[in-house]
């Protein structure tokens, strides 16, 4: 069986990529398409043959992805998969627009529909940030978001089968593809992230830094709560956190796994005010015996066990996250509480699930 990955760009580290390394571990032959390929900030790839589009030859669209909407889909288009037996599309975005032949499987697995054109649309093209251009690609995007939703629902039908991160991005795919799919959880790598518990002295972040991650709100209340806080991550949202962030807050960049666990390990709690999809960041923290503070909406109540790994509050409001913390301050969370969840989304169970799932629909789809 010969398999080929897809997936959206490969320009930073996250939990998406996370997945990339374990599907490598299960196919270390298969070669990576991707529209666009910066090896300055992607060093997990280096193990992998990458394969970028022609999109490649224009330097400027390897960091700035955000300009690409309209031209990635064909990028992706252009790919020619005749060779393979089943070709793997890891996606947020315009990966799924793969063309492949009958006698190929496509099997997407969906980390969540195209958010800037539906669950997150509001907050891509209200914050300029978002966007190298600001202003002018801001209504941009509105003007052309009916086309690019109407493009992305057709290129949704093209995959033969969807698998979904989380029960929260199985209602998105049906909501808005109007396909079924199945959950496998993405795989924290729990041997990674197992150090010693140590005493908690700061709160930490562990995010890329753009708009829909909400570390903004989290600034405004430890700024005025004035506790220690650490942020782990970039992103474009970089120099105007900097710029609300009093001197209790550090930004940190990004780190290594193994300074990553350590800082995870000596945290008083992780704290998180996303609408996370899955929330891998909550599982490498409680693998450290770690408690989370999250926005208790979405993918997080699957990852986090409210008053038992975690606290979890209902609003995406600075109210409601400065409670949250007032209320966590008088609670205890046992390390093995936290520890034992994590295992139950390790990287072997991934493994083992998503190997199994793709040779047995092989098997299906050659009859």
């Amino acid at each position: 069986m010969k398999v080929a990955i897809v997936y959206d760009r490969v320009n930073k580290i996250g939990g998406a990529e996370k997945v990339l390394l374990a599907l490598h571990k299960i196919w270390p032959q298969a070669l990576l398409y991707t529209a666009v390929y910066q090896k300055g900030s992607s060093a997990w790839a280096s193990d992998f043959k990458v394969i970028p589009s022609y999109l490649q030859k224009i330097p400027i669209f390897r960091s700035h992805h955000e300009i690409l909407p309209l031209l990635t889909p064909a990028a992706f288009e252009s790919f020619n998969f005749d060779e393979f037996d089943v070709v793997i599309s890891v996606t947020s975005a315009e990966a799924k627009s793969i063309i492949t032949k009958p006698n190929t499987l496509h099997i997407c697995y969906c980390l969540t529909p195209t958010r800037y054109l539906w669950s997150g649309a509001n907050i891509y093209s209200e914050n300029t940030g978002f966007f190298i251009w600001g202003f002018l690609i801001k209504y941009f995007v509105r003007f052309f978001s009916p086309l690019m939703r109407l493009q992305d629902y057709f290129a949704s039908q093209r995959p033969d089968l969807y698998l979904a991160i989380s029960h929260t991005v199985k209602k998105r795919i049906a909501k808005y593809y109007r396909r079924t799919s199945e959950v496998i959880f993405p795989p924290v790598d729990t041997m990674a992230f197992k150090n010693k518990t140590g005493e908690g002295k700061y709160y930490l972040v562990v995010s890329r830094l753009v708009a829909y991650k909400r570390v903004d709100l989290i600034i405004k209340v430890f700024n005025e709560l004035k506790l220690p806080l650490k942020i782990v991550g970039t992103g474009n949202q970089l120099n105007a956190l900097k710029k609300i962030s009093f001197g209790n807050i550090e930004f940190l960049g990004q780190v290594d796994d193994a300074s990553l666990a350590k800082l995870y390990a000596n945290c008083t709690a992780l704290v998180i005010a996303a609408c996370e999809d899955f929330g891998i960041t909550s599982l490498e923290a409680q693998a450290c015996g770690k408690p989370v503070i999250a926005f208790g909406k979405a993918g997080i109540k699957e990852t986090v066990i409210n008053h038992k790994t975690g606290l979890l509050f209902d609003q995406q409001t600075e109210e409601d996250l400065k409670l949250a913390i007032a209320k966590f301050k008088r609670l205890q969370f046992k390390p093995s509480d936290c520890r034992q969840n994590a295992r139950k989304y390790s990287q072997k169970i991934f493994i083992d699930k998503f190997s199994e799932f793709v040779k047995t629909q092989w098997k299906i789809h050659r009859l």
